[in-house]
């Protein structure tokens, strides 16, 4: 048996799966975020502990004897996040996670070196990543800056309380901006921007690889029969994508969570820094992939239902009526989906979510409507930076919150004139990734190739060409928007 474990923004998931990789239990367990300040976006790491720790126990409850049997564990994690070690191992202070601010003079100040740091990081410095965070927090926390023993991603940190090992792996390791994603191992001289250390960080393996034992004290807690291994698992998007068996050149995906992402695999190591899009290792030896972020996506859902006090099912079901009328897409208000700032394609933590063109008949469904919309354009944008330097991809598969909505993949697939699939157990993607790691790296398995294969698709959607040009025709005004709503945002004290 293997466990798979997906420490996300809202909640920890966990899966228990056998030989087959059917799911014989799951578990999740919410998690809460702090925003002291605007622009500002930290996780307490102890809530990470508590939230496994229960999701373990309601695994064993649900299936006590195949838990017990349970040979290795993978651990997924959202990226970016800066957990700060002292020396007796405690966390300093809260985790600055991936979607946090801050960080933007840092960003510049990171860059201004006697060497390209693009070309050795892969990607263009922003408040997101790890290392500006470093940097505001030596600006700003200077005794918290001293105190620094390690800086560990967030799901390195778990992997740290439960087996006091301190490693990363290629692909979460990517987004710190202190890899040298070509040659996969870590650059002294992009810790030198931060005033670090090879010694401040963890081993680095490759996701299938192992990184330790369960502690002893755990293995008794939850009655394992073995010693259970802890592999290196992936950041969260390689994890997904792994979950789904993405791992060639012509495969795809589009997540709407929290943020948007679209990723595809690479064979070698491309980027894109102009356009703001990711370069990173994949989680598997000798692979990479490019990814766009855009920050807000449905969370943009959570937001534009709360303010018209209506739920998400009863949302979207009342702009999907309303997409079915031409005429009120075409008179639609139009949204910018920026509440907290964008990565792809503009890296701008200064930009601020907006809506436009209202008016006196706009009612909640318009402005429900633009928000969906907004976001697809978004995730369009992603796209069309990533094509710029490669277009090898056919397939494209649906994850995330906003993949469970049928009609917000068919206006994505009509927006991108492309077919878009659904996969079977798509909501464990990233947490049957990290299992599907753990399964690799075990050595009484065979066909080992066969383990990360593509899982089932479930339903294709078929773009519908009779919106395409209206959807186009409004792309081409919302692109406009942001130049004329960024020399505004500029004015606003944050």
């Amino acid at each position: 048996m293997f466990i798979g474990i997906d420490l996300g923004t809202s909640s920890i998931k966990m899966i228990l799966i056998d030989q087959n990789q059917s799911i014989l239990a799951s578990a999740n367990s919410s998690l809460t975020v702090q925003s002291p300040k605007d622009g500002f976006s930290e996780q307490n790491p102890q809530e990470w502990i508590d939230s496994t720790m229960e999701c373990l126990e309601a695994l064993k409850s649900k299936k006590p004897k195949e838990f017990s049997q349970t040979i290795s564990i993978g651990i997924s994690g959202h990226m970016h996040g800066a957990t700060l070690i002292d020396k007796d191992g405690n966390v300093i202070r809260p985790c600055i996670l991936w979607n946090d601010t801050r960080s933007y003079q840092e960003c510049e100040e990171f860059e201004k070196q006697n060497f390209d740091v693009r070309s050795i990081s892969g990607n263009i410095t922003m408040p997101g990543f790890t290392a500006p965070k470093i940097n505001w927090i030596k600006n700003n926390e200077i005794d918290n800056f001293k105190k620094i023993f390690k800086v560990l991603l967030p799901k390195d940190y778990l992997r740290f309380v439960l087996t006091g090992e301190f490693f990363s792996e290629m692909s979460d390791a990517s987004g710190t901006l202190w890899l040298d994603i070509q040659k996969r191992k870590w650059s002294n001289q992009l810790l030198s921007c931060s005033f670090l250390e090879e010694k401040h960080m963890p081993d680095l393996v490759e996701g299938n690889e192992q990184t330790g034992f369960l502690k002893k004290d755990l293995k008794e807690k939850f009655n394992f029969n073995n010693n259970v291994k802890v592999v290196g698992g992936a950041g969260d998007n390689a994890a997904a994508a792994t979950g789904m068996g993405i791992t060639n050149k012509n495969q795809s995906f589009i997540s709407l969570g929290t943020s948007g992402v679209f990723f595809t695999p690479t064979e070698n190591f491309l980027s894109n820094t102009g356009d703001a899009v990711h370069s990173f290792c994949h989680c598997l030896p000798n692979k990479w992939h490019l990814m766009s972020v855009m920050l807000s996506a449905s969370n943009c859902l959570d937001w534009i239902c709360a303010i018209t006090n209506t739920s998400i099912a009863d949302t979207l079901n009342n702009v999907e009526q309303f997409y079915n009328d031409k005429n009120s897409i075409k008179n639609s208000s139009y949204f910018l989906p920026y509440l907290s700032g964008e990565r792809t394609p503009h890296n701008d933590p200064h930009i601020r979510g907006s809506l436009h063109s209202i008016k006196t008949t706009t009612n909640a469904t318009d402005l429900q409507y633009a928000v969906i919309e907004g976001v697809s354009f978004g995730i369009l944008d992603g796209v069309n930076s990533i094509l710029k330097v490669n277009n090898n991809f056919d397939k494209i598969f649906m994850v995330g919150g906003g993949s469970k909505s049928s009609f917000w993949i068919e206006l994505l697939a009509a927006l991108l004139n492309r077919k878009l699939s659904v996969c079977d157990q798509s909501e464990f993607g990233a947490a049957l990734g990290v299992a599907r790691l753990a399964m690799y790296q075990d050595a009484t398995i065979d066909n080992k190739e066969n383990i990360i294969s593509e899982i089932k698709i479930s339903k294709t959607y078929e773009p519908n060409e009779d919106n395409i040009d209206l959807l186009l025709q409004r792309y081409s005004i919302w692109k406009d928007l942001y130049n004329s709503n960024n020399k505004i945002a500029k004015n606003f004290n944050f």
